[in-house]
């Protein structure tokens, strides 16, 4: 199967269908020597994602914000409030008492974006579930592993 194809049923697969139409046309895939398997996907000079060892991906804040398009990615991801958003910017995690709305295919330990006034401030993994988050409104929901202002700090 052509590369290109695999990571588009994996986006698919990942985040709804349909998703995947919204991929860059021109894509950069570097690969590994030892396997010759997918490391990391980029376009034109920015990193979209990075292949993980159990299949799954970890995806950008500049990537989601291509996918946010989508209604169907926007099931995957969260929505904080205003007095949240300066933190989770700087890469603190996000408490269930400032998720505002949270989509319904939120899972625990997926990839999940954090959405601020329909612009993606940070990526994270999913400590609860969709469920959890309505229910409880404690504790932490996203622990945030990728934000706008940590990718500032690198460049």
């Amino acid at each position: 199967m052509e590369h290109l194809q695999k990571f588009k049923y994996s986006i698919d697969a990942l985040f709804g269908p349909g998703v995947s139409k919204l991929i860059p046309k021109k894509i950069d895939m570097t690969f590994s020597k030892k396997t010759g398997r997918i490391r990391t996907i980029s376009s034109e000079n920015n990193l979209l994602c990075t292949l993980r060892i159990d299949g799954g991906l970890a995806i950008t804040p500049f990537f989601a914000q291509i996918l946010i398009k989508s209604k169907t990615f926007r099931e995957n991801c969260v929505e904080v409030s205003e007095d949240a958003a300066p933190f989770i910017e700087e890469g603190r995690s996000v408490f269930s008492k400032h998720v505002t709305k949270c989509g319904k295919n939120v899972r625990i330990s997926c990839d999940t974006p954090v959405i601020f006034s329909d612009k993606v401030i940070a990526v994270g993994k999913a400590l609860l579930s969709y469920e959890m988050i309505n229910d409880f409104q404690r504790g932490v929901a996203i622990k945030v592993r990728d934000s706008l202002k940590s990718r500032e700090v690198q460049k």
